[in-house]
């Protein structure tokens, strides 16, 4: 037997080759699998590349059920685009009529995951939980295939060929167009995903085995998800691998069984949107921030004021100290103030004593709103201040005048649109806190909850169109309040100069 010198360079040369080569192949091999769905196109399905069998985990507690391959499913064109213009939904988006078409869904809902554990100690594949009843069309969507169950039953008794191609672009419109109503922000089959129709409660394409209906418990039936080899196909890297999305479920009727509730006018739509929306957020904020400008308005002037009349080492320290609210985060000043009102604080049990505990309550939601703004309102009033003549002020000191006639008679007026425009600030401000409000106050609807606290929690809980509405809402009347002000303000200053011309 010869042996191999492999230190000879001709030798390692083709060892090399040999390994890229063996490597190049595998990688390919590993593409293709991973591939294998998008090259399937609907409508090229009609023999399987690789005939799978049915695994023995998937089939497990539902030996009854039928079983399909490839190429006993029907498929659609995946290059035919949607048409939704044919689909009729109900004003519900529960359920839909396409023209021409012998049958339609009802009772549509949509499962945005499912679970990937044992269910009742084994393991399934990725479930999705479809309800205690049987009989459904169940489609389930991934990025390389969306796959569409119709009972065999339901099928039959509409008149509905999973083998027909014109009925299976029916349903896929169908299905399309409740799918889209129901997303609620959340992923949408895309245009050139392929589609697969089976009225099998158990179907194998390439290598992954599709159930459906299957009662994995005691009354509850799922659908679900795995290898042929029984193995989890949603690990990345794994082969075959799919990208799951969302489930959707509906129950397969005759057309004219289908009961529609008309889509209403967007008229129609406006006024009931309108009429379901609750407004007492807007009147929490209007009353919180109207009582809060008046406290801010007065003691920003009022510590303007005091910091005219005090050396200049005592307006450091006192500017800091009104100022720093502006500079902390919302969140820190609604926590501070919750330490210093909270239950467990002399000044928080006094008022809880005499009847009147703040924290959690309406009047929180002032405190806070007067904190957070009423750094805006005294910056803008002491600048006012600063830039008076104050030889005009000593001037009316000479003559007689008292300090408070020199700060009604002259300060306020020479300062007033300064002084507006500080109003004007801290107003709005105060319309839009959140962090201090909801840490001081709370989220208490009717009581506390103002716009901004409404407008992130409709938000977090999926309602959007009322998120929406409120950022409108919001967005006009600081509009309106601000145009007013600065009319105002251009008015007064007119009057005044034309006073100072006479």
């Amino acid at each position: 037997m010869h042996s191999f010198d492999l230190s000879h360079p001709w030798i390692r040369k083709v060892v090399c080759m040999v390994v890229l080569c063996g490597g190049a192949v595998s990688i390919a091999a590993a593409c293709l699998s991973s591939i294998a769905w998008a090259d399937d196109d609907l409508g090229d399905v009609t023999s399987p590349r690789t005939p799978a069998a049915t695994s023995s985990a998937a089939s497990s507690g539902a030996s009854s059920a039928t079983t399909s391959d490839i190429d006993e499913a029907a498929s659609t064109d995946s290059a035919q685009s949607f048409d939704t213009s044919t689909v009729t939904v109900s004003a519900e988006d529960d359920a839909a009529v396409v023209t021409d078409a012998s049958f339609g869904l009802e009772g549509f809902n949509r499962a945005q995951v499912g679970s990937d554990r044992e269910i009742n100690g084994s393991y399934y594949g990725y479930s999705y939980y479809i309800g205690g009843s049987t009989g459904n069309v169940v489609m389930i969507t991934s990025a390389q295939g969306v796959v569409v169950y119709i009972p065999a039953d339901q099928a039959a008794a509409v008149g509905f060929d999973v083998n027909d191609t014109q009925a299976c672009q029916q349903l896929r419109n169908c299905l399309y167009a409740l799918d889209g109503n129901n997303a609620n922000g959340g992923s949408v089959v895309a245009d050139d995903t392929p589609w697969y129709f089976t009225d099998q409660q158990q179907i194998s394409i390439q290598g992954v085995t599709f159930s459906f209906d299957r009662e994995y418990k005691d009354g509850q039936y799922y659908a679900s998800v795995i290898s042929d080899a029984g193995q989890d196909v949603t690990i990345a890297g794994s082969t075959p691998h799919l990208d799951l999305g969302h489930a959707c479920f509906a129950q397969m009727a005759s057309a004219d069984d289908v009961a529609l509730v008309a889509q209403p006018t967007p008229w129609e739509s406006l006024c009931t949107f309108l009429s379901h929306i609750d407004y007492s957020p807007l009147w929490v904020t209007l009353k919180t921030t109207g009582t809060a400008i008046i406290f801010i308005f007065i003691l920003g002037l009022a510590a303007a004021y005091f910091s005219q009349r005090i050396s200049p080492r005592a307006r450091d320290v006192a500017d800091s100290i009104f100022t720093i609210p502006m500079v902390l985060p919302p969140t820190v000043c609604g926590f501070l103030l919750l330490l210093l009102l909270g239950r467990n604080t002399g000044l928080g049990r006094w008022f809880i004593d005499v009847g009147c505990p703040l924290i959690f309550s309406w009047p929180a939601t002032v405190i806070a709103a007067v904190v957070v703004a009423f750094p805006l309102m005294y910056r803008s009033a002491r600048g006012a201040f600063e830039s008076l003549d104050p030889h005009m002020l000593d001037a009316a000191r000479t003559l007689g005048w008292s300090n408070r006639r020199i700060f009604y008679r002259l300060m306020l007026p020479l300062s007033w649109s300064n002084i507006a425009s500080g109003t004007v600030l801290a107003f709005a401000r105060a319309l839009g806190e959140f962090g201090a409000t909801l840490f001081l106050a709370g989220n208490y609807l009717g009581i506390t909850r103002t716009i901004p606290i409404a407008i992130y929690f409709e938000w977090m809980n999926g309602n959007t169109d009322v998120a929406l509405f409120w950022t409108v809402i919001i967005i006009i009347f600081s509009f309106i309040v601000i145009l007013f002000i600065n009319i105002w303000s251009r008015h007064t200053t007119r009057y005044r100069k034309a006073g100072e011309t006479r």
